[in-house]
């Protein structure tokens, strides 16, 4: 049965203090139902070589931007949801979408601008259309969560970016609107919140938690769609997260290992991307992202995100970022750092690992490849070295001492 797609985009204007802004609300619709909405304003920062020099040129979302129908879907039999807003001579900004099912991610954003187009790109020295794409957007947000973002964030796409601000978007929705329960972005999260008063009480501080010990090693695992073994992982993982208290009306840290007994996990697997994402129902989801050089054949742990609800958080905590270096391997190896390391992700989140051992690329049977250790466990294995040769040394100094005072003995007793 033919499918008819109604795709429409509504435009809003909203004014601020120092003049007028633009938001734009695209909608991509399937029938009756609507499966992708966006809210947002969006700046483009485009650099263009012209006939004298390189210049660099600002363009907003216009508000004759319309959604490409040829090129936005809502993602059935597997593809993924996109999201295309076209704008001016065949310009046009392009989100992609994914789900494992409890959450939903940009799985890319995509930006097509055309340098024949002489009011934009004035004096260009050369024509055509150009595309540029960042894979490690880091948006994302539970099924029936609206992702929010009021503060500005920009997305850099080979050296050109994206800024978006005043964003609210969701992806594979159950009905025609955004959902009320919302995932906030870090830089909208207040870290110091109001302390109600009220005359005649008393606050008694609550006993500090008992920090946990060192957590379990979990065994993860990706497969490609053949079924094959695409992405190892066996890491104990300990979350250091600060967060407004309900009950303490504070901004407090916690520490928090992740359980792998209780843990379920999915991901992708590409040539220059794998995803890993481990969820933990129904308060917790970690993300791993981690990008190939194709060029060095080097890998790292790119971006990283946690999606959080404990019980006494105030609001949903969400922490993510995109531009990490973690990690570094080299393709056909599997990284390994047995020590404790710290990952600081964003200012209120940062990730204790333990035992760690990954391979998201080249993997070629069900068991990791040779490993590149980490600084801390070479310079571990190195210190029982340095010992041991120093206690050698010693020893043998002793040793010639004996055997020159020993001589000396000896001669003393010399006949006359």
């Amino acid at each position: 049965m033919k499918v008819c797609r109604n795709l429409t985009a509504v435009f809003t204007v909203c004014w601020a203090v120092l003049g007028c802004l633009q938001a734009v609300t695209l909608e991509v619709n399937e029938g009756n139902s609507t499966c992708i909405k966006a809210e947002l304003s969006a700046s483009l920062s485009i650099t263009y070589v012209s006939s004298n020099s390189s210049r660099t040129v600002s363009v907003p979302l216009p508000d004759s931007a319309s959604v490409d129908a040829a090129n936005s879907s809502c993602g059935a039999d597997g593809s993924p949801a996109q999201l295309v807003a076209a704008f001016g001579a065949g310009h046009a900004l392009g989100l992609s979408f994914s789900t494992n099912g409890s959450v939903y991610s940009v799985r890319n954003l995509t930006l097509r601008y055309n340098l024949s187009d002489a009011s934009l790109f004035p004096e260009a020295s050369s024509s055509g259309v150009v595309t540029v794409t960042n894979d490690s957007v880091e948006i994302w947000a539970p099924i029936n969560t609206t992702y929010r973002c009021m503060s500005p964030t920009t997305i850099v796409a080979s050296g050109d970016s994206v800024t978006f601000s005043r964003m609210k978007l969701e992806a594979y929705m159950p009905g025609n609107d955004l959902s009320p329960a919302e995932s906030v972005c870090t830089a909208d999260q207040s870290t110091t919140p109001a302390t109600p008063t009220t005359a005649g009480t008393t606050t008694t501080a609550a006993p500090a938690p008992t920090p946990p010990g060192a957590p379990e090693r979990g065994t993860y695992s990706v497969k490609d769609s053949n079924g094959t073994e695409c992405l190892l992982a066996q890491m104990g993982l300990q979350l250091n997260v600060s967060y407004v208290s309900q009950s303490q009306n504070k901004t407090v840290q916690e520490l928090f290992n992740l359980t792998p007994n209780l843990t379920s996990w999915s991901g992708s697997c590409g040539a220059s991307r794998a995803t890993l994402v481990l969820t933990q129902e129904p308060t917790l989801t970690l993300s791993f992202t981690f990008t190939m050089n194709t060029t060095t054949n080097k890998y790292r742990l790119s971006g990283m995100g946690l999606q959080a609800n404990w019980t006494d958080m105030a609001a949903p905590f969400s922490a993510s970022n995109a531009s990490l270096d973690f990690l570094r391997s080299t393709l056909g190896h599997s990284y390994m750092c047995n020590a404790e390391q710290t990952l600081q992700v964003a200012p209120a989140f940062s990730l204790n690992t333990f035992r760690l051992q990954v391979q998201p690329f080249g993997v070629k049977t069900k068991q990791f490849a040779a490993a590149e250790e980490c600084q801390v466990d070479q310079d571990q294995m190195l210190i029982p070295i340095v010992v041991g040769a120093a206690l050698a040394g010693l020893v043998l100094i002793v040793l010639i001492a004996y055997l020159i005072g020993r001589k000396r003995s000896h001669a003393g007793y010399q006949t006359i």
